[in-house]
C-alpha cells in the first residue's frame, strides 16, 4: 500500500464522514423549522401565536387563569396556620 493509497482511504473516509454528517444536520434543522411553522397558528385570544392547551384549541376562548388571591381548594397553602402566624409576628 502506497502513500497515495493511504492519502485516497484517508480523503475518502473524510469524505463519507462529512457528507453524512452534513446530511443528518439538514435533516434535523428541517425538521425543527417544519415542527416550528406548525406552533405558529394563531391563539384563541388572538394575543400570541401559539396555541396554549387542548381546551383553548377546542373553544376558541383564551385561556383564563387564577389570580393569586383564588383560594386553592379545601387546603390553601397559601393561608396554613404556619403562614399566618409568621406573617401575624412581623
Amino acid at each position: 500500500m502506497s502513500a497515495i493509497d493511504i492519502q485516497q482511504l484517508v480523503v475518502g473516509a473524510i469524505q463519507g464522514l462529512a457528507s453524512s454528517t452534513i446530511f443528518v444536520l439538514v435533516l434535523f434543522i428541517g425538521f425543527c423549522v417544519v415542527v416550528g411553522f406548525t406552533k405558529l397558528k394563531k391563539t384563541a385570544g388572538g394575543s400570541a401565536k401559539v396555541v396554549k392547551s387542548l381546551d383553548e384549541r377546542v373553544t376558541h376562548q383564551p385561556m383564563e387563569y387564577l389570580p393569586p388571591t383564588a383560594p386553592r381548594g379545601p387546603a390553601d397553602q397559601l393561608q396554613s396556620p404556619e403562614l399566618v402566624e409568621a406573617a401575624a409576628r412581623k
